[in-house]
Formats: structure tokens, sequence, C-alpha cells
């Protein structure tokens, strides 16, 4: 309970509140092409990138509920042999609240390792914290993934 006051009183010292306004359409862009170019940075391997775009305070829940670090995640794409081919974004939602936006949707991956790339269909939560060092002005902050299974999508 203690906890649950600390984040509600941090948050309205921040000046955020409990609803979003209506968004600026040109953040609603800079989240998107944080987004994208993290994705085109993954796809090829831009470290310096992929360390600008995300914040040094990265917290990555993988769908099999492993958690890394930003250097953890980035160390793992540095190894030869880990493959991302694509990652595509689609049913994007963003909602933000101040210096920080919620940006929820699907994420289309074809990534793996050589010899064994896979499809993978997520739902993915990305926070992002509005700051000066993003390309963009945005860094992301926070990644929790959860993969869709094709059986359960089509019900």
């Amino acid at each position: 309970m203690r906890q649950l006051l600390l984040v509600v009183l941090v948050l309205l010292a921040s000046g955020v509140s409990g609803r979003a306004a209506a968004n600026d359409p040109k953040d609603e862009r800079a989240i998107m092409a944080t987004l994208e170019a993290m994705a085109q940075a993954t796809v090829h391997k831009d470290f310096a990138a992929l360390e600008k775009l995300y914040g040094d305070d990265l917290t990555y829940g993988h769908s099999s509920g492993a958690t890394e670090t930003r250097s953890e995640m980035i160390d793992g794409f540095r190894r030869p042999a880990r493959i991302a081919e694509s990652m595509k974004f689609s049913q994007t939602n963003i909602r933000i609240y101040g210096d920080v936006a919620l940006a929820k949707g699907i994420t289309d991956f074809r990534n793996g390792t050589v010899g064994n790339i896979r499809d993978s269909h997520h739902n993915i939560l990305w926070v992002l914290v509005r700051r000066p060092q993003g390309p963009f002005g945005w860094q992301i902050v926070a990644r929790q993934t959860t993969r869709i299974d094709p059986a359960i999508e089509k019900r």
C-alpha cells in the first residue's frame, strides 16, 4: 500500500495526470520514429543507435519471463549468430502523459539464430520518456512483451 501511495505521489509531483490529453501529432510521429529507428537499428546491428534509442535505465520484460537491462539486451544482439531480419509494427495505440508515453500494439519479428530463423507475433507495451538525448526527443525505458499464440488469436 505504501508503494502504491508513493507511486501516485511521484506521478502527481511530476505533473502526470490520471488522464491522457489529446496527443500532439508531432509527439506521436516522434514516438513512432523512435520505434521505427529502433527496429532498423536492431536489424542492422547499429549498436550506437540502440544505445541512444534505449535509455540507460531500460527494463525489458521478455515473453519468456526473463528480464534484461539495456546492456544485457544490446550485448545479446552483439552475438554473431543472432539475427533480426525484420520488425514491423501494427495496431499501435499511443497515449501520452506529459513526458511519458505508452505505445501498445502488435510487433511482428523475423529473427533467431543462424539456421533457425522464425516468425513471431507479439503484443508489446513500450514505455518512452521525453529526453533530449533521444534522436527524436524520446527514449525507450521499458518494453514488456507477450507472445501471441496463433491458435488463440484465430478465435
